[in-house]
């Protein structure tokens, strides 16, 4: 066995699978193959000779050097010495799972038995549009923060989009964690720092909703659209309700008597919508379609009303209201609630919110309770004094 020198390995010629070893290094050497040459390493995982062999390739001739080549394979047997096996983890790395095979499961196993059909589909596309590009050949077991923040960078021009992203990776490496794929502990995406999203708050005046009655009183008289497309309009504004929820408004779910609409599932689990006298009247007010259980009847017969989009357009160009969504008729609702005087838990009790933060958005609306107990106590003192 030779000692292997750069002119030696330089000069290596074979027409098949070659070995030659170093006498200077156990298990060091050449493979020669008729398309290129590598250096190699040969051991054995834990020593002794019933123990299990491994090769481990260094680097192609040409672009590693023989004495650094050599000096690898020194460490590496240090590695071993210490019960390390380098093949093994190489394969390993291999072998382990990347991003997209994590992505699999967890909508398999997770969002689309777990979550609203709404926000799987939402996990869906970010999957598909955001995270898989960037990271889905990336390793779970060694995705690190710096990866997980390039994502999000990239994502700036849009904060919102960016940080819903950030969240549902944050969800998946947890998972991981769970389902022992990463180390406890580990997830990439703790303290990344969100973006600051600007919430879009667009709630009607009472000027506008005075517009917005004229066109829904014309539209219904001159039966321009759908009686299910009015009534729905004026029961967001009513009820403060969601879309959805009004959407998929049942006649046997209503408790006329108590005023209210026992909704088994929202966007917070489930919820009690409350009735007012005149939510009631409206309701009251629309056609029952025999056979047909929903409260605002679409085209089909015996199914609900879909995709309101385009009348609602039509109606809010009348009114002069473009720039207004139906989801702002919710915001309506509530600020109309602050406005006359409620508190901000009961305006969250109102719509339904599962998280105080989540009615904060109105706070500006609702008056200083302090500010008004000064002016009442202030009054008081000043009627006892005589004036």
């Amino acid at each position: 066995m030779p000692r292997l020198t750069t002119r030696l390995v330089q000069q290596l010629t074979c027409e098949s699978d070659l070995f030659l070893w170093d006498d200077q290094v156990p298990g060091f050497g050449v493979r020669c193959r008729s398309s290129q040459k590598s250096y190699v390493l040969q051991y054995r995982v834990m020593g002794g000779r019933g123990s299990r062999q491994r090769r481990v390739t260094l680097g192609r001739v040409g672009s590693l050097s023989l004495d650094d080549a050599r000096v690898l394979a020194q460490e590496y047997l240090r590695a071993v010495r210490y019960g390390h096996d380098p093949a093994g983890a190489r394969q390993a790395m291999r072998e382990a799972p990347m991003v997209k095979d994590l992505a699999e499961r967890y909508l398999s196993e997770h969002a689309d038995l777990k979550k609203k059909p709404r926000s799987a589909e939402m996990d869906h596309v970010n999957l598909r549009r955001h995270v898989l590009p960037v990271l889905g050949t990336a390793r779970v077991g060694t995705l690190t923060r710096a990866d997980v923040a390039r994502l999000h960078h990239g994502m700036r021009g849009t904060p919102g989009a960016a940080n819903r992203v950030l969240a549902l990776l944050s969800k998946m490496c947890a998972l991981a964690e769970q389902w022992g794929l990463r180390d406890p502990g580990t997830n990439p995406v703790k303290g990344i720092e969100r973006y600051r999203e600007s919430r879009r708050e667009r709630h009607l005046s009472p000027v506008e909703l005075g517009r917005l009655g004229e066109v829904l009183r014309r539209v219904e008289l001159e039966r321009t659209e759908s009686p299910s497309t009015v009534v729905l309009v004026r029961l967001l504004l009513l009820t403060g309700a969601r879309l959805g929820e009004v959407l998929g408004l049942c006649w046997e779910s209503i408790d006329w008597q108590a005023g209210s609409v026992r909704l088994d599932d929202s966007k917070t689990g489930p919820k009690t919508l409350y009735l007012s006298d005149p939510a009631k009247a409206v309701l009251a007010g629309m056609p029952r379609q025999e056979g047909n259980p929903w409260c605002l009847p679409g085209r089909v017969h015996g199914r609900p009303l879909v995709n309101p989009q385009k009348p609602w357009r039509r109606i809010r160009t009348q009114a002069g209201l473009d720039d207004v969504r139906l989801h702002d008729l919710r915001h309506t609702y509530a600020a109309v609630a602050a406005r006359g005087g409620l508190s901000l838990p009961m305006i969250g009790a109102l719509l339904g919110h599962s998280e105080p933060q989540t009615t904060q958005r109105y706070a500006h609306l609702v008056g200083n309770p302090v500010q008004a107990a000064a002016e009442q106590v202030g009054e008081a003192v000043k009627a006892a004094l005589g004036g």
